[in-house]
């Protein structure tokens, strides 16, 4: 009966078993001013779901994972890489939702429960007050409905 919870739990646990995230937070607005937190980041969101059969729970989920801009302010002598850290985190994000997704994948199976095989990512730059740059991974999941019976 508590799907939603169960699901944030089993994201939560996933985002602060990997060894590059420092901080873990859920539906939170304006993310990089909270003062404690420490960088590369993960945001879990559900953003919404829906009832299909009376047998399934379908959420949408949203997990974001961001770290913070390093700008170097000496004078930009390369055009194309810039003097800043922007392309360093994008890489260190993507891996960090790429090791989560594929750990989800592989785990729903065994919980009975089943995913968009294709989660779309969107890339976030210079996003917030603090300049962050991460990615934005979107899924559906689909979860066994087994305390509701309908005959009854």
């Amino acid at each position: 009966m508590n799907h939603y919870t169960q699901l944030l739990y089993y994201i939560k646990q996933l985002a602060e078993s990997d060894p590059l995230v420092n901080t873990v937070v859920k539906d939170t607005q304006n993310i990089d001013l909270q003062k404690n937190n420490i960088y590369p980041l993960v945001e879990i969101s559900i953003t919404g779901g829906g009832f299909s059969n009376g047998s399934v729970v379908t959420f949408d989920v949203e997990v974001a994972c961001m770290d913070i801009r390093d700008t170097n302010k000496e004078v930009i002598t390369d055009k194309f890489w810039a003097q800043d850290n922007e392309v360093d985190n994008h890489n260190t994000t993507h891996a960090i939702l790429n090791r989560m997704w594929t750990s989800m994948y592989r785990d729903f199976e065994s919980n009975n429960i089943t995913a968009s095989e294709n989660p779309t990512l969107e890339k976030a730059t210079h996003q917030e007050q603090n300049n962050l740059d991460g990615w934005v991974a979107s899924f559906t999941v689909e979860v066994p409905n087994t305390d509701l019976n309908l005959c009854s």
